[in-house]
């Protein structure tokens, strides 16, 4: 999720077209301990506004799948030109990183970030909102509020945690992964794989524990549990694995390049493939939609876009290379949304302001303005509602 603070100020500051209820002020809801988050509701009507919404879900999806598309070729076939990023990654002689360890060291950085990002950012800032008493804001700062999805994007995110470090897809550790080589590494090792292992099956269960959904219940106690449990998860990450890693002399540089190469090809790999095939499957269904709009249609897209966002979001350890370095990103996970340019796209059917030209810079204003209309969770508002398919006479 590539969160901007001014869009979210914008998103903010717009909320009374969003919501049913009325105010934003922040002084109307201060002091109810028992408010009813589930009144705040996304109004929006596809049959007032069917016009566009059917062109508008295909250009985002085609944005969506040459993302997805670029990001797969850059790893697998050519990184600007040049070599593969897989090989970049893996061959220390190529000078993107330096020795093996290095490129474990990035693995690790990967994962801390998504962990924190989880716990204070996803789950947190909408929690600081609702302590705050700004009900309306904290539903809003819910990344995936429209699908209701919210905690299977954090879960899905801890698990990409989870592969990372087993070097699998389906929670089996690999014998070359990142967590056998630790527990290899003597009774130091063993006692910190373990701790690694529990620390991230903990904060799926904290997470999932949360009750269902996370837009409705942000002010429950799992909430901060959860948020406790992605804090312990990033902390030994951080102060215990790293330095593990970069410091012992019994993981040899000839383990730890068996490990950069599987985690390479049994991870991230198949992970963007994946990425890749479900979002052109998610666009020939926006398509589809386009041709023949029906409430059918609608609920296609909606298991579509929850099969592709499956695979987003369990390559969130690895936000490092070419999805930095272009933009993708942000091109695809941008939250929260400009709804109010949303609307005016749907009135005008003019998708120009979507792309964004020349090399990427996340301190720019237009880049952000662009992404802030697209991506996976623009194509959400507009196949969602309230945690349901939109209907076309809603």
């Amino acid at each position: 999720m590539k969160k901007s603070f001014i869009y979210l100020m914008t998103a903010l500051a717009g909320c009374v077209s969003v919501f049913l209820l009325s105010s934003c002020d922040d002084d109307s809801s201060n002091g109810s301990s028992a408010f009813d988050l589930s009144a705040i509701v996304d109004d929006t009507k596809y049959s007032e506004n069917a016009t566009n919404w059917g062109s508008y879900m295909v250009a985002v999806a085609q944005r969506l799948n040459a993302d997805a598309t670029t990001l797969y070729n850059d790893w697998n076939t050519s990184y600007n030109g040049g070599n593969a990023y897989k090989d970049l990654f893996t061959n220390p002689a190529l000078g993107e990183f330096t020795s093996a360890r290095a490129a474990a060291e990035q693995i690790i950085d990967g994962c801390i970030d998504i962990a924190n990002e989880v716990g204070t950012a996803k789950i947190g800032d909408p929690r600081s909102l609702y302590n705050a008493g700004k009900y309306e804001e904290a539903v809003y700062a819910v990344e995936s509020w429209y699908s209701y999805h919210s905690r299977d994007d954090y879960k899905n995110n801890i698990n990409s945690i989870r592969n990372a470090y087993f070097g699998s897809l389906d929670g089996s550790r690999s014998a070359t992964s990142l967590s056998a080589f630790v527990s290899a590494a003597g009774t130091t090792g063993q006692e910190l794989d373990t701790k690694v292992q529990s620390a991230i099956s903990s904060a799926i269960s904290a997470i999932d524990a949360i009750p269902q959904p996370f837009r409705n219940n942000i002010g429950a106690d799992e909430v901060v549990t959860a948020m406790e449990a992605c804090a312990a998860l990033n902390n030994v990450l951080t102060n215990e694995l790293k330095p593990f890693v970069t410091n012992a002399s019994n993981i040899s540089e000839t383990n730890l390049q068996t490990v950069i190469n599987d985690y390479t090809d049994k991870v991230v790999l198949p992970t963007y493939l994946s990425l890749k095939n479900e979002n052109e499957t998610l666009l020939n269904l926006a398509q589809q939609f386009k041709s023949f709009p029906s409430d059918a249609a609608f609920e296609a897209l909606a298991a579509q876009w929850i099969k592709a966002r499956k695979y987003w979001e369990s390559s969130e350890a690895f936000l490092f290379g070419p999805v930095a370095d272009k933009g993708l990103d942000p091109n695809m996970d941008s939250w929260p949304l400009d709804k109010d340019q949303i609307m005016q796209i749907l009135s005008s059917g003019d998708f120009s302001g979507l792309d964004w030209t020349g090399e990427y810079n996340e301190e720019s204003d237009d880049i952000a303005a662009a992404q802030g209309i697209r991506g996976f969770h623009t194509l959400e508002f507009l196949i969602f509602k309230n945690g349901e398919a939109r209907r076309i006479t809603d």
